[in-house]
């Protein structure tokens, strides 16, 4: 995604712009190899939904058209907070809410951006970047079924090769500082299947459910989503070794013992199309790219090159999808190519603090997670539970919450003296008035 969309914001500042992909592109019927995660449940944000319609413009109208589900006005959706409902705000928006699988989302995006003229895609592995003097003039691929690398030259160099990026490398062996690497352990264990959606079994067309781990119960995130194709994908997690296996009989029992009554409907009474699929994620990972002092020029990374973050929370798309922003707000400046892309970097930097706040400050509070912690990070993890603890029942926080959540706000807006005060305010009154 990181890629595709990139190359639709250099299309139109280049005479052509080359994309390397070593998955080739007809793989619209199931996940790619090079995303293991493919075939678990993801999210496309309301901010990702914003930058699709500007850089596609009736791109949710043709993935709706092509079966994408737009849920309509929240009676068919739920969000379980430690077993009890937590009602969604409603967002202020002009954009439709796209629900559908990571493959027909993203083969939607491959299609639209390989139609721009010039745009061109040839199946090969990266292998390395050509330098020439303090910049980068060119990629190394190998071509796909050959042996020997070739060289494609360039003004401008994208890296969108994913957590797994080898550019660290790449530039340490050029002789440049690798960015720093950040990391949180998370542990974060999935596992999945598809079912034929059945309105006998439910009419919910979302669910979600997510446990803190308090009081001695595990953290656990479950969620049933209504997807093109008349079905649902139900996906349910854990961390450490809290790990749902393969096994079908455990997957059900895990559905009915551990997430609201629903996911055990499903399970039980419903047609699991395919087998369970699981995954596992280690860590979180940021590369400081803005914290380097010295960067060849003509060369940038995006999306999961630069962070990845814990799925649960649904930013990689969307997270890539406003690192495009950054890269178009950067190449209208029009820089000088032949300098670092510094002013790129700050910017994305902004949008990774915005994502790296909210998940790892939530990952921190499991028990198997010792840090790194930031500064003041018992007076902000008081404060945001202030307000997380006043949204359960005040429509306003709420709101505001659930756009920090969404991506369409930064996360320093809940700091803000007005929001924090409401929250303490609400979480005054006795208990039976605060709705």
């Amino acid at each position: 995604m990181a890629g595709l969309l990139a190359a639709r914001v250099l299309s139109d500042h280049a005479d052509e712009v080359l994309v390397i992909e070593r998955d080739g592109s007809d793989v619209d019927d199931g996940p790619r190899v090079g995303v293991p995660q493919g075939s678990q449940v993801h999210a496309l944000l309301p901010a990702g939904a914003v930058q699709l319609e500007r850089w596609f413009p009736g791109f949710a109208d043709e993935a709706i058209a092509g079966g994408a589900v737009a849920p309509e006005d929240g009676s068919r959706d739920r969000f379980f907070m430690n077993g009890k409902v937590r009602l969604a705000p409603p967002l202020e928006q002009d954009w439709p809410v796209l629900v559908s699988t990571r493959p027909y989302l993203e083969a939607k995006v491959r299609h639209r951006t390989l139609a721009v003229d010039n745009i061109r895609l040839v199946v090969g592995r990266a292998d390395g970047l050509v330098f020439d003097g303090e910049r980068v003039v060119g990629a190394r691929y190998v071509p796909e079924g050959g042996t020997e690398a070739v060289t494609a030259t360039a003004d401008f160099v994208v890296d969108a090769m994913g957590r797994s990026s080898r550019l660290g490398d790449w530039l340490e062996g050029a002789g440049w500082p690798r960015p720093p690497m950040r990391r949180m352990p998370i542990k974060l264990n999935y596992a999945t299947a598809m079912f034929a959606y059945d309105e006998a079994i439910s009419d919910l067309w979302s669910v979600i459910a997510q446990y803190s781990p308090d009081d001695g119960r595990p953290a656990r995130i479950g969620g049933v989503l209504r997807v093109e194709g008349d079905r649902w994908i139900m996906l349910i997690a854990g961390y450490g070794d809290d790990r749902p296996g393969r096994d079908v009989a455990d997957y059900t029992a895990r559905c009915r013992n551990h997430f609201p009554a629903v996911f055990g409907d499903v399970a039980e009474r419903g047609r699991m199309l395919g087998d369970v699929v699981t995954y596992h994620q280690a860590d979180s990972r940021r590369r400081d790219f803005h914290e380097l002092e010295r960067l060849p020029a003509g060369l940038v990374a995006a999306g999961d090159a630069i962070a990845s973050f814990n799925p649960v929370y649904g930013q990689g798309m969307t997270s890539a999808a406003l690192h495009a922003s950054c890269l178009s707000t950067y190449l209208r400046s029009e820089p000088r190519l032949d300098e670092p892309a510094k002013a790129y970097f700050d910017r994305v930097a902004v949008v990774v603090d915005a994502a790296w706040q909210v998940s790892t400050f939530a990952d921190l509070e499991l028990p198997h997670v010792d840090g790194p912690y930031p500064r003041g990070y018992k007076l902000i993890r008081w404060l945001s539970g202030q307000v997380f603890k006043a949204s359960m029942t005040d429509a306003v926080t709420n709101e505001r919450l659930a756009r920090i959540t969404t991506m369409l706000a930064h996360p320093q807006q809940l700091a803000k003296p007005g929001t924090i005060l409401r929250a303490l305010r609400v979480n005054l009154l006795p208990a039976p008035t605060r709705r």
